[in-house]
């Protein structure tokens, strides 16, 4: 004490050890307020470096949602570009006839069953895809492909049933396959193009990519049949495609594709569209009552087990800890996954419920039923207008229409998709357009198209000069790709896209029964004109009049749509602006 009293005394200051005595002197090199600079220098540096830690990594999950995002476009397309194979059917569909001897019924029963495969389980596939992602629909289509194809391709080698080749049911049960490998593949690619993009102002563009893709598929496909898998004639020429070699590669390159699109197709952000979708249902009134909102938890998220005795380690309490914290976790997920349940279940029922859905179903199923018929007779219609020795040139191939049909449809989905983007009208809070054209007009528009085409068939103009046919199937290809472009983008936009999948599988169901209807009318009308001891027909009454018919179905269909667009509890009355 008397040395800290005296060492006050003579300096006349108070020294740190003074102060406190159990205080350690500061170091030579510094003063004694240096440790506590420094502290607070160390922890402002540690607060930056979060900072900057966060926001780095803030920027990679952003980056690395929107790699995945476009990956998924990328696979998509790719996928798209490869499902559309049925439509190439004409290619090789006449070599049933003369090949396999199959008859004009069984060629079309062919077509049928991978129609109706291809369409009516379409909602199945629709509601797992909502459910499980895209990625399970896109690994069911390899296989359903490449044992379709395969099984077709030795079903075809065998040679005509009627002398020892396999039975007719075999061909038939390939298609099945084939046709529920073209939804599976079809269905995953738009609904992840649908659900990624389906929020921005480029909706119709995201989705008119991959549905035109579909439509250059067959196009490409059908060259690489005609071009490289080819069949030699006796002199060396080019003749009919080797449909046993064509299969094998279809088989191959579309199981190929359905693996990517089993890794790489990912929808991003999906629980930010069912937060958007539960938001939009509470701010409807829905939401109070539906007993998941109402009910009370089935348990509490646990935070404790009881009262914890005093003696209770550190160790036990954090046991205690990450094991409520697991538990919560566990909850918090199985709620979430019964809140998409739920809310995809409501989206569900409102879309069945809404009158204007079935008219806008009914005017497509009138229309893509016909177009269907065209596509897949094609090549019987060009050999009924080249009755023998007459031969049709190769400006008047099957695989040259194939090709018109499919780069029209493509360049008409493309341009209704970017045009409806452009033009059509919007809703509040965004300013309305200076000028506006509701989709309904380019659907309308692209419908009447389609019309013009099958009364120009069924008129004495087309028989009389059959040179002018590919003008036909680029009406029907404009016409019928635009049409199969807009309606996806219209029930996007009316009902949204959280439950896309579900809805527009219930809508694309419907052109299997349009196909199986108007292909059957087209048998029947066909056969009618078959002379006595002849198997096949010849001239304009095998086809005339299933294509007046079709033509008034056409009609028809627009007035539905018209309907479900203005009429009494449309569209425009409930202020939607499609």
């Amino acid at each position: 004490m008397h040395s800290r009293n005296s060492s006050h005394s003579r300096n006349g200051h108070i020294d740190t050890l003074d102060f406190d005595s159990h205080r350690k002197a500061p170091s030579a090199n510094g003063g004694s307020r240096s440790p506590s600079r420094h502290g607070l220098l160390r922890d402002d540096d540690s607060l930056l470096s979060d900072v900057v830690d966060g926001i780095i990594e803030r920027d990679r999950q952003k980056m690395r949602r929107l790699v995945t995002k476009y990956l998924s476009f990328a696979s998509a397309i790719l996928s798209c570009l490869c499902a559309g194979s049925i439509t190439a059917f004409s290619v090789y569909g006449h070599l049933f006839l003369s090949r396999l001897m199959y008859t004009q019924f069984q060629v079309n029963a062919v077509s049928i069953a991978a129609e109706l495969a291809m369409y009516l389980p379409v909602p199945i596939f629709g509601y797992l895809c909502d459910r499980y992602s895209p990625r399970p629909l896109s690994l069911l289509a390899a296989f359903f492909f490449g044992l379709g194809y395969l099984l077709a391709a030795f079903a075809y080698h065998s040679g005509p049933p009627c002398r020892g080749g396999w039975p007719f049911g075999v061909m038939i049960l390939a298609f099945v396959g084939i046709g529920m490998g073209t939804s599976c593949m079809y269905l995953s690619a738009v609904t992840t193009c649908a659900k990624n993009f389906g929020r921005g102002k480029h909706k119709g563009l995201a989705l008119a990519i991959p549905i035109a893709a579909f439509g250059l598929s067959g196009m490409w496909q059908s060259q690489i049949g005609s071009r490289v898998l080819y069949e030699q004639t006796a002199d060396g020429s080019q003749g009919d495609v080797d449909v046993f070699k064509f299969f094998l590669f279809l088989s191959g390159t579309l199981f190929g594709v359905g693996l990517i699109g089993g890794v790489v197709l990912k929808v991003v952000d999906e629980d930010e569209l069912i937060d958007e979708g539960v938001e939009e249902l509470e701010s409807s009134g829905l939401l109070e009552e539906s007993a998941f909102f109402q009910r009370s938890n089935p348990y509490e998220p646990p935070t404790s087990y009881g009262t914890i005795d005093t003696t209770t380690t550190m160790h036990e309490e954090g046991f205690h800890e990450q094991h409520a914290s697991a538990a919560q976790k566990a909850y918090d997920d199985d709620e979430e996954e019964r809140k998409k349940t739920w809310l995809l279940n409501a989206e569900t029922r409102r879309f069945l419920g809404d009158h204007t859905m079935w008219f806008l179903a009914g005017g497509f199923f009138l229309v893509t039923g016909p177009g269907e018929a065209f596509i897949n007779n094609l090549g019987t219609i060009i050999t009924t207008l080249y009755p023998p020795p007459a031969t049709a040139p190769a400006s008047n191939s099957a695989t040259t229409h194939v090709s018109i049909i499919a780069l029209t449809s493509t360049l008409a989905r493309l341009l209704t998709g970017t045009l409806s983007d452009l033009l059509a009208p919007t809703t509040s809070p965004s300013p309305p357009k200076r000028f506006a054209v509701s989709r309904l007009i380019f659907l309308l528009a692209s419908n009447l198209l389609l019309v013009l085409a099958f009364l120009l068939l069924a008129s004495p103009l087309i028989a009389a000069h059959p040179a002018y046919l590919p003008l036909v199937s680029a009406l029907a290809g404009t016409g019928y790709g635009a049409v199969f472009s807009l309606t996806p983008i219209v029930i996007s936009v009316v009902w949204g896209v959280r439950n896309f999948g579900t809805n527009w599988g219930v809508v694309a169901m419907v052109p299997a029964a349009g196909a199986t209807v108007w292909s059957a009318v087209y048998s029947v009308v066909y056969q009618a004109g078959v002379r006595p001891g002849e198997t096949l027909c010849w001239g304009r009454g095998c086809f005339a009049g299933s294509f007046w018919a079709m033509g008034v179905s056409g009609l028809v269909a627009a007035g539905l749509w018209a309907w479900a667009w203005r009429g009494r509890g449309g569209w425009v009355a409930r202020g939607i602006a499609v």
